[in-house]
């Protein structure tokens, strides 16, 4: 077999980072080029990491996160009434396995939105699917449903997301 068919075969079976990773091989000079159960290895190994990459592009899409916050940047002080000891307990995501609830409280512009943005995006690195709602529309989507029948369908999307975010619930 050439390399071209099994260039093909990788298309057909929908193996994007097996062959970016093959064909980057392939570029290599032939000295260069890893044999065997290396070149398998490696092969295997990019297609996991693309596969993982996708599906993460895919829950962070999903999630319709207000802010795109990475939980580095979070600052934890006393202004905010946050320690890092409670940040990096909340990174860990326990708490969605558990079922327990987080409310976050403060004065307006003080980081709330940005604060509940960045457990979504922890939640969605950790593979835990993810859905923002600003209440108002999320009041709008089921007023919606109702009227146009599928209230039902509605609320089982919503029951098969482990983590949802609602903010603005005070306004």
């Amino acid at each position: 077999m050439n390399t071209s068919q099994t260039i093909e075969q990788m298309r057909e079976l929908k193996l994007a980072g097996m062959l970016q990773s093959y064909q980057s091989q392939l570029d290599l000079s032939i000295n260069h080029q890893l044999e065997g159960h290396e070149l398998i290895a490696h092969l295997v190994e990019a297609e996991k990491l693309s596969r993982s990459n996708a599906r993460l592009v895919t829950l962070l899409y999903t999630a319709k996160l207000r802010y795109h916050v990475i939980p580095e940047s979070i600052e934890c002080s006393t202004a905010r009434n946050l320690t890092k000891g409670q940040w990096s307990i909340l990174m860990e995501g326990t708490f969605v396995q558990q079922g327990e609830n987080v409310l976050i409280t403060g004065s307006t512009g003080v980081g709330k939105s940005t604060l509940a943005c960045s457990l979504g995006y922890q939640a969605c690195l950790l593979g835990i699917k993810t859905r923002y709602f600003n209440l108002t529309r999320l009041v709008e989507s089921i007023l919606m449903a109702k009227t146009e029948g599928t209230y039902l369908k509605f609320l089982n999307q919503l029951e098969k997301i482990p983590l949802i975010i609602i903010d603005d619930f005070g306004l």
